[in-house]
């Protein structure tokens, strides 16, 4: 007659699956930590992108209010995300006439403005006009008569919708 098997798992086998699980654990800590460190980063780096962005969209309301593009360099520290950013602005100028390039870098620390997290480039130009649609024109009508009356044209737009509405139905 023969002797029934014990049932479970032999000790052999319990330590190669301990050995296992041993090496197989650590590798999926390490690649959880990896991915946590890039989404901080990314994180930060989308952070620092509107830091630029907002420094640019400064500098251009500024200049234009003053009628004079920034030149020369300027630094400061901005807040996003209750974080703590650093920037540094550089305008230089281009072969073009009347361009400038301006180069904004932004850090997470104060020292790191040789190896920023991020950095914006922008070329804009040194004739600053005043916004046209703030101005008015300049005697539309004049004597030639070319101006267009803005209440006769919509007056013809009505008529002419309400008689394509009329041919369709």
């Amino acid at each position: 007659m023969v002797k029934p098997r014990p049932s479970g798992f032999t000790l052999v086998e319990v330590l190669v699956a301990m050995a296992v699980v041993a090496l197989a654990l650590p590798a999926l800590l390490i690649t959880l930590s990896q991915h946590i460190d890039g989404t901080a980063y990314l994180r930060d780096k989308s952070l620092a992108q509107m830091v630029a962005a907002n420094q640019l969209a400064e500098m251009r309301l500024v200049s234009a209010s003053e009628r004079q593009l920034f030149r020369g360099e300027d630094s400061g520290e901005a807040t996003m995300a209750e974080r703590e950013f650093y920037w540094w602005m550089r305008s230089t100028v281009t072969e073009v006439e009347d361009f400038y390039r301006i180069e904004i870098s932004v850090a997470l620390d104060e020292g790191d403005e040789e190896e920023p997290l991020y950095e914006l480039v922008a070329f804009l130009s040194t004739n600053i006009e005043e916004d046209p649609i703030a101005q008015p024109e300049a005697d539309a009508g004049g004597e030639g008569g070319d101006a267009i009356d803005d209440e006769s044209v919509r007056e013809e737009a009505v008529e002419n919708s309400v008689e394509a509405e009329d041919d369709d139905g």
